[in-house]
């Protein structure tokens, strides 16, 4: 047999080599199912799952698993895919068109996007079959003067035990995980959103009041100037009433310059470009619906991908452990190789076979640190589940308090206070009411209506706070 065929031989091994490979590969990429689709705010019911700290999972369970989608499917850059800027309504900004700018915007949604495609990424490495090795062989050479034994090898390794669909069935948990991780962030966006569209909108609502109260008091300065002229009222007098209309000013520049506060924060949340003080569409005073702490914690429980982030973890820690219990089972290295003997004119053949014995190492400290994670992220979970439990009591402490209040000041206190000033200011006006009278009804009218701006602002941030399922703080949370 001349060299020519035996290189053809051994190319031949190559290619079959090769292909075999491929089509092993491919083998599991047929069963791939398409991920689940992302959703912004998850109302699906989390499914609860009794789990045994230290059983290995299923065999069945443990091979189930997602395959990622083609690279071609998924746009490297399909968190940044630019989004038209909504227009906002002539009458001004809606916390509709807001929410959509900050969604579109934000950073952080688009961190955890990306972590979830790197991850879909490494669920494709991970499941891949080691490459074949190929190779030139010579011994015997120079013997007797002759060429010896030449030709070529091809060699390959098999990865046994389903170790590389358990690799991706790991990574597919981390997956499920970090898709919660990013509802979570779209949940955390539009809190602080709404957070910020309700502070600017009360931050406007205030300095109407304070420009209304600019008004009044201006106009009973006024009055208290003329009958100071006319001798009916001291010089004590004309100064209380001025210095309630200077009150009422500095009121107004710090209620202007509160809301040029909420509109930075607004921007920043936005995530664009520094947005102008303009009108807000929205009636603040409107109260939001009653909560019920039964009907919100039981929906806390089964909404929030908080708790499913954390079963997730369980899930992923369950399929670390199946993938530990098979780390010592021997993965075959095999070769084959084809050789001419230049002496003997005759075509050797060589075939070699190994694994490795797990004699002393079987992977006994990798199995218990795996059932130690499993009984870590059970543990995590009723961790999560109480923490969200203390701070939904908080949250709801607060909501029911800015609730009371709130509802007393619209329907009780504030339509009092305002017929009594209409009456005292009548009175003044036709010089009935003293002057005394008069500026006590100013300032309780003043104070009654900035405590009801202040219980509205308290009802409102708890309330969007419970809506939201207590997520919130987007720039703050660092994605993991």
């Amino acid at each position: 047999m001349t060299m020519k065929t035996i290189y053809s031989v051994v190319v031949l091994l190559v290619m079959a080599g090769c292909a075999s490979g491929l089509q092993k590969g491919n083998s599991v990429a047929v069963l791939a199912k398409k991920p689940p689709a992302i959703d912004a705010a998850p109302t699906a019911t989390i499914a609860r799952v009794d789990y045994e700290e230290n059983s290995a999972p299923d065999e069945k369970t443990a091979t189930e698993l997602s395959q990622p989608q083609s690279i071609a499917e998924v746009p490297a850059n399909a968190a940044e895919v630019a989004v038209p800027r909504p227009l906002p309504s002539p009458e001004g900004l809606t916390m509709e068109v807001l929410e959509q700018m900050a969604l579109a915007n934000s950073p952080a949604i688009s961190q955890v996007a990306a972590r979830v495609r790197a991850l879909q990424g490494l669920r494709l490495q991970v499941g891949l079959p080691p490459n074949p090795s190929v190779g030139y062989v010579a011994s015997e050479v120079g013997n007797e003067g002759a060429a010896g034994q030449q030709g070529g090898f091809v060699g390959q390794t098999f990865i046994t035990a389903g170790k590389l669909q358990k690799n991706r069935a790991i990574i597919t948990a981390d997956i499920n995980r970090a898709e919660q991780q990013l509802a979570a962030m779209h949940r955390r966006v539009q809190t602080d959103l709404r957070k910020g569209y309700y502070s600017a909108l009360l931050a406007q609502r205030r300095v109407q009041l304070a420009e209304k109260l600019v008004r009044v008091t201006t106009d009973a300065a006024t009055a208290s100037k003329s009958l100071y002229d006319a001798e009916e009222i001291p010089m004590a007098g004309l100064l209380q009433t001025e210095v309630q209309q200077q009150n009422a000013q500095v009121l107004l520049r710090t209620a202007q310059n509160g809301l040029s506060q909420s509109w930075r924060r607004l921007s920043t949340i936005v995530g664009g470009e520094e947005l102008s003080v303009q009108p807000l569409v929205g009636d603040v005073s409107q109260l939001p619906e009653s909560l019920d702490w039964q009907n919100q914690l039981a929906r806390l429980q089964s909404e929030s991908p908080e708790i499913a982030a954390a079963m997730a973890s369980i899930e992923r820690a369950r399929r670390a452990l199946s993938r530990a219990s098979v780390e010592a089972v021997p993965n075959i290295n095999a070769q084959l190789s084809v050789q001419y003997d230049d002496a003997t004119d005759d075509t050797i053949s060589g075939v070699q076979i190994g694994i490795p014995l797990p004699l002393w190492n079987r992977n006994q400290g990798g199995i218990r640190q795996a059932q130690a994670e499993v009984s870590r992220a059970i543990r995590n979970v009723k961790r999560v589940e109480l923490r969200l439990n203390q701070r939904l009591a908080d949250s709801f402490l607060q909501y029911s308090d800015a609730h009371v209040t709130a509802t007393t000041y619209a329907t009780d206190i504030l339509p009092r206070a305002k017929r009594t000033f209409d009456l005292v200011q009548q009175g003044y006006a036709q010089g009935e009411v003293g002057y005394l009278d008069l500026l006590i009804a100013q300032q309780t009218f003043s104070q009654t209506n900035l405590a009801y701006l202040d219980a509205l602002g308290s009802l409102w941030q708890s309330f969007v706070q419970i809506d939201g399922l207590l997520l919130d703080e987007s720039l703050a949370q660092q994605p993991n």
